[in-house]
């Protein structure tokens, strides 16, 4: 057998993933999926160590908005590295973090901008969520927290306690005790039974009546917090009028609401802000991700009326990443004057168009779903019966082999969604026409080539 030369230099693809594995943590994660090596990428495209290239549908968890290196993106790091400026300055005001604002308050929704602050916080969504939590919190005099069945909103305490999965609240007890779950609108796998709009009022009429339940066991809460399109739960997106009653309940109430736009921010669900779909104005916004063009940046956009904390109430020591500043506002500024907002709704509709016509052809395709460049494809076992809605088990096992048949094509997806049985497509928003092509091509030949075999050895 021929041993390519990094290999026996200790360089090379199997030499780095072994070591990966005798080094790191148990809990790594997008590793275990991927036994790959990225070591260039550009745009959609990454290419390991050995020469293997790959269409890259993850793009950082929704991250890269821009896709790997972008040009805008890289020039703001290089000049800015060029101009002198501190890379590191604790929470001091900078030109770079000015602009970064500016920026930032353009996008913001109508109505939203004028009456807001901006919280730096550490560099990651969760703790923007902790942050929103905690500035509630101290707003309100209240602890509890509404959030939803399926949400996601990190892994640091709070936001695991108000996050919908049960394998990894497990090991962390006591942290949920002041959580309130709600049903959260899901067509395919309506909590109610029923499905389409019903099951969305029915979601809305249940919160309404138990928040106002004098014995339904809900103390008054210090706020809601809810994702627009839930992504770890399978790309599932709220309905716009589901998304008006949350406000109008909340409103009526006094209840401050969060919307988690970590994931669905910049762009990624056809409209800046995933929120901005359904018209409603939040009391905070989290955001994360994309806003630091591919570097650790996190904040919290609040009204200034809850802007009770005192100095340093919550605060940490890389608040203040000046090259993320300078790679998000150029990112911002670039999704904006490209109208690439407008573009991923255009493509995502047909991406989405495309994969529903597969059903019938693909049966283990159960529910395709969605908003612009944030798409779900839940696979499930065609055989079964459908329950009420129409809706067959889930495939968990067809899925890992769909996602191991699509990289074995060159194609990065990842899954999630109830017993991660939903394949998820993040593709980046400057994503070309030909790599949308190449990427349905891909997915549908994966899919197809996995439930055959399926087909047959359960035959034979």
């Amino acid at each position: 057998m021929t041993v390519h030369p990094a290999e026996r230099t200790g360089t090379g693809h199997s030499a780095i993933l072994e070591r990966q594995r005798s080094r790191e943590s148990s809990a790594r994660t997008y590793a275990r999926s991927f036994p790959i090596v990225p070591a260039r990428a550009e745009g959609m495209w990454v290419e390991g160590v050995d020469g293997r290239r790959y269409l890259d549908c993850l793009s950082g968890a929704g991250t890269l908005a821009l896709g790997h290196n972008h040009p805008v993106v890289l020039e703001a790091v290089r000049r800015t590295l060029d101009s002198g400026a501190p890379l590191h300055v604790l929470d001091l005001a900078t030109p770079e973090k000015d602009r970064f604002t500016d920026a930032l308050f353009a996008t913001l929704p109508s109505g939203f901008a004028d009456k807001a602050r901006v919280h730096f916080c550490g560099p990651t969504g969760t703790d923007g969520v902790e942050a929103a939590f905690k500035l509630m919190q101290t707003a309100t005099g209240r602890r509890g927290i509404l959030s939803f069945g399926g949400g996601y909103h990190g892994m640091t305490a709070g936001a695991l306690a108000a996050s919908g999965g049960v394998t990894t609240r497990t090991p962390v007890p006591g942290i949920a005790a002041d959580v309130t779950r709600l049903p959260y609108p899901y067509p395919y796998r309506c909590p109610f039974g029923v499905g389409g709009d019903q099951g969305a009022r029915l979601s809305a009429t249940y919160t309404e009546r138990l928040l106002d339940d004098p014995n339904g066991g809900v103390v008054p809460p210090a706020a809601m917090i809810v994702e627009a399109v839930q992504g770890e739960g399978g790309a599932v997106p709220a309905p716009d009028d589901w998304m008006r009653e949350m406000r109008r309940i909340t409103a009526e109430r006094d209840i401050p609401l969060i919307i988690d736009e970590v994931q669905t921010g910049v762009g990624r669900t056809g409209a800046f802000w995933a929120v901005e779909h359904s018209g409603i104005v939040p009391d905070a916004m989290v955001m994360s991700k994309a806003i630091g063009g591919s570097l650790p940046l996190a904040v919290l956009v609040y009204h200034e009326d809850y802007d009770g904390w005192l100095p340093g109430a919550h605060t940490g020591t890389f608040r203040g990443n000046t090259l993320a500043m300078a790679a998000g506002t150029a990112t911002l500024e670039y999704v904006t004057e490209q109208g690439l907002a407008e573009r991923a709704a255009v493509v995502g509709a047909r991406m989405t168009e495309r994969l529903n016509a597969l059903r019938s052809s693909l049966p283990a395709i159960g529910d395709v779903r969605g908003r612009g460049l944030m798409i779900g494809v839940e696979l499930v076992d065609p055989d079964a019966e459908p329950d009420a809605c129409g809706a067959r088990p889930v495939d968990p096992r067809t899925a890992v082999q769909v996602r191991t048949a699509c990289l074995e094509r060159g194609l990065i997806v990842e899954l999630g969604g109830r017993f991660d049985s939903t394949v998820r497509l993040l593709p980046p928003l400057i994503i070309s026409d030909e790599q949308v092509e190449a990427v349905l091509d891909r997915l549908t030949d994966a899919i197809a080539t996995v439930t055959a075999l399926r087909t047959s050895g359960a035959s034979s």
